[in-house]
């Protein structure tokens, strides 16, 4: 078993970005979205390092989080921190897409 490094910082990145916006704006919902898509990925990316075709739960998370936080940043304009977690997921989803392959 190999450890898929880049899917595991991807978890964490998302992780600390959520206490972040907690501890910087008092944000409940940056709280809670951050560190539940962050399980959920770190999920995902134990998934695929058992098998690295098991990619559903990562394509799920960074789908979402694409969508979610493009739609964030087309609005706001704010390339913090909307635009950089929209960037980071269209390349996982993008790397996700890739492993299928």
């Amino acid at each position: 078993m190999t450890l898929d490094i880049i899917s595991f910082a991807y978890a964490a990145t998302i992780a600390v970005g959520g206490i972040i916006g907690y501890v910087k704006a008092g944000s409940v919902p940056s709280l809670a979205m951050g560190l539940a898509s962050g399980v959920l990925m770190g999920f995902g990316a134990y998934q695929t390092s058992n098998d690295p075709k098991n990619v559903v739960v990562s394509l799920a998370v960074t789908g979402v989080l694409t969508v979610v936080m493009g739609a964030r940043f087309y609005n706001s304009g704010k390339f913090m921190p909307a635009g950089l977690v929209a960037t980071l997921s269209l390349l996982m989803l993008l790397r996700c897409g890739y492993r299928l392959m």
